[in-house]
């Protein structure tokens, strides 16, 4: 590969919609050691959304970022950046100290397409406020064309620093990749490009290196591919594969073995057929996630048969 990858491991923030973020502060200290040892150029340490915004009352550190916690958990930063990520409408602007004074050096915006307006307002104030950004636009593999050309029109004159692809119901494979790396190409010339996967057909790896073959510099990834319903591109197996001097494989080897044999036996996420069935219909994980939790988890032709019917169909795209 002749251009450089960044990895950013975002196995808090996505892995935390499996455990409702239940890491503790040693678990992370030891991810972000062994992210570092493994050359990995960033980590995503949670979510920087706003707990008044959300009405939240169970306290949630990684859900909801403090500067001051951060400053505990992360005392001294090494190779590693950190970022965060924020949803429109969920972010309080007070929250936000200037980089210098944060341990945080990229804030991502996720939103919708049709949101892309109020993304790159809050782009536009992280970017003031000297982080590194990305708007990453989610469910992509259903937004109609003439959508996002608008879209990019506005994305294009923005500061932002990288736009992602999303596959956010890892329903893509990777000739779809490839031609949506290449629109977003042809469209932000101007921008370097990301890829978010998730693994509901096993496409999680393949897809992630048809991006960078593509030009996608920013990779998203997870450790044991922990992250939300199937999960995501396992930064090991990036880590592995890619040519860079810099990057190292024992050390998160080292983690998974530590901590996450065992989280793997306590909290379920990977490739299942539930998420599979969701994936092949390019709907979001949530019904199947639903099912998971339920006395009927493992009958998967009744889920089959539940979601393949037309009522079903109907009722979920009348939502």
């Amino acid at each position: 590969m002749a251009h450089s990858s960044k990895i950013l491991d975002c196995t808090i923030r996505d892995g935390g919609l499996v455990n409702n973020w239940d890491f503790s502060v040693e678990f992370v200290q030891d991810l972000y050691n062994g992210l570092s040892a493994a050359g990995v150029e960033y980590m995503e340490i949670g979510y920087k959304n706003s707990a008044k915004l959300l009405n939240a009352t169970e306290h949630n550190p990684w859900r909801f970022l403090d500067d001051e916690f951060l400053k505990e958990v992360i005392p001294e930063k090494k190779f590693t950046k950190l970022s965060a990520l924020v949803d429109i409408g969920r972010v309080d602007p007070n929250d936000i100290l200037p980089r210098e004074q944060s341990v945080l050096d990229m804030i991502r915006v996720a939103c919708y397409v049709r949101e892309v307006d109020k993304g790159l307002e809050l782009v536009q104030m992280f970017h003031d406020l000297g982080y590194e950004t990305s708007l990453n636009i989610m469910a992509l593999s259903s937004v109609p064309e003439h959508q996002l050309i608008e879209a990019m029109e506005m994305v294009k004159e923005s500061p932002v620093d990288v736009v992602y692809v999303v596959d956010s119901f890892g329903s893509l494979d990777p000739a779809g990749i490839a031609h949506q790396v290449k629109k977003f190409q042809s469209m932000l010339p101007n921008k370097q490009l990301g890829i978010h996967t998730h693994n509901n057909m096993q496409l999680a790896f393949a897809n992630t290196l048809t991006a960078y073959q593509n030009g996608a510099v920013f990779l998203d990834s997870s450790v044991y591919g922990m992250g939300r319903a199937a999960g995501n591109c396992n930064t090991e197996l990036l880590v592995s594969y890619i040519q860079k001097s810099s990057y190292e494989l024992r050390p998160l080897l080292g983690v998974i073995e530590k901590h996450m044999v065992e989280m793997r036996n306590k909290w379920e996420w990977g490739y299942i057929i539930p998420y599979m069935i969701s994936g092949v219909l390019n709907e979001h994980p949530r019904v199947a996630m639903a099912y998971r939790n339920s006395n009927e988890r493992d009958q998967f032709v009744n889920f089959y048969d539940q979601v393949t019917t037309p009522e079903a169909t109907l009722a979920t795209v009348s939502k």
